[in-house]
């Protein structure tokens, strides 16, 4: 109604000469374009809320409030919930990677580059964009070609990790070279049987605790291995935990004996590392904590769940010596430009900052730096001196 009587007025004006009538006329004119431009944005903003919450009902989102933590305002995002799912996780991978496929450039269709083949038939496939390795048929068992294969590659502390696609039988890590190793053990401390929903090694054996698991899922693996002592997880859950096994793990084979095209297996970002001393001690020996394990999808600042184990580890320290304090540092490979990995490195930084504010570090106990690919601590001509450049250190203020 009042956009009606401007123009009316305006209509008023049309054709007078003078110059009064001009300057009114241009003022009126001001306030009506004035006026329709707010009447849009009040339709756009109602219009853009509704398609919000129209995807938000599709994707099941339930909106929360805004919390303050530390003085500062926390909107609820899935970073929150990733937190709070793995809170207790407390899996800490090795300091030095020896070992680490992502399958980069494998072909499609063909034999993975970094294996070997002791039975059955395995490729290179792609699932969900990614490249993986497809467990076909034939009971497949390979093993990570390494140079020195046949002599005792794992140390006497060290973790292995990797995604694996469950079909509707076990899958079995063993912890020895079956194609140049002896087992060496009586009693079948020797593999891990993993399915979906469920952990078993020799006598000991657990399940997930949830329920309605899918059968056909991605699930994190991760074993450590202390001088005899062994843990196993399956995502976020500690499943396995022996005190004592009664033979050196020397080296590692993926089996999987129930494959066949009708239910295949899928495995990707394998990786094994080399443990070290505990987080304070290295602190209080070297200044600061380098993390490689602390990971991110590919080209973005997204942390994923199984990087919990390490941040869970700090925080609890940072908790029990509270005259603690970080720069929290990413670093990245040489892949792609300085000016990119500079800005990655930077939100990934930022992104590490915020999951622990969440957990309850003060935010001015905490700051951020990007180094981008500029300080690199190993090659970036292997596989395993990339996944070693890539990472996060926590530097003592």
């Amino acid at each position: 109604m009042k956009n009606i009587i401007l123009w009316a007025i305006l209509g008023l004006f049309l054709g007078a000469p003078n110059t009064a009538h001009a300057q009114i006329l241009k003022k009126l004119k001001k306030k009506v374009e004035q006026k329709v431009e707010k009447e849009i944005d009040k339709t756009t903003d109602k219009e853009e809320e509704k398609d919000l919450k129209q995807v938000d009902s599709i994707q099941g989102i339930k909106k929360e409030p805004a919390q303050v933590v530390n003085n500062e305002v926390q909107q609820p995002t899935k970073a929150a919930e990733l937190t709070l799912n793995w809170s207790k996780y407390d899996f800490v991978p090795g300091t030095k990677v020896i070992y680490d496929d992502n399958l980069v450039g494998e072909e499609n269709g063909e034999f993975p580059a970094r294996w070997d083949l002791i039975r059955g038939n395995v490729e290179i496939a792609e699932f969900g964009g990614e490249n993986v390795i497809m467990f076909r048929d034939g009971a497949p068992t390979i093993v990570p070609y390494m140079k020195n294969a046949s002599e005792d590659y794992l140390p006497d502390v060290f973790t292995i990790e990797f995604d694996l696609y469950c079909g509707k039988d076990n899958f079995v890590i063993y912890l020895f070279d079956r194609k140049n190793q002896k087992s060496g053990s009586p009693t079948g401390y020797t593999y891990f049987n993993i399915k979906f929903d469920r952990m078993e090694m020799g006598r000991s054996a657990s399940r997930l605790p949830q329920e309605n698991l899918e059968q056909r899922r991605w699930i994190h693996v991760a074993i450590a291995y202390t001088n005899g002592k062994l843990k196993g997880y399956i995502d976020q859950t500690r499943l396995i935990n022996i005190p004592r096994i009664d033979f050196d793990p020397k080296g590692v084979s993926l089996h999987s004996y129930h494959c066949s095209n009708d239910n295949l297996y899928y495995v990707k970002n394998f990786r094994i590392a080399e443990g070290g001393v505990k987080y304070y001690d290295r602190v209080m020996q070297d200044g600061k904590i380098i993390a490689n394990g602390i990971r991110f999808d590919t080209g973005k600042a997204t942390l994923k769940p199984e990087s919990m184990g390490i941040i869970n580890e700090i925080v609890q320290m940072m908790q029990e010596h509270p005259e603690l304090k970080f720069s929290v540092e990413g670093h990245t490979d040489s892949d792609g430009s300085d000016a990119d990995n500079l800005a990655l490195s930077e939100k990934r930084a930022h992104t590490v900052k915020s999951t622990m504010v969440q957990l309850g570090i003060s935010a001015d106990r905490l700051t951020t730096a990007g180094l981008g690919e500029s300080a690199p601590i190993d090659t970036n001509g292997t596989p395993e001196g990339k996944a070693n450049n890539r990472r996060v250190e926590f530097v003592k203020q």
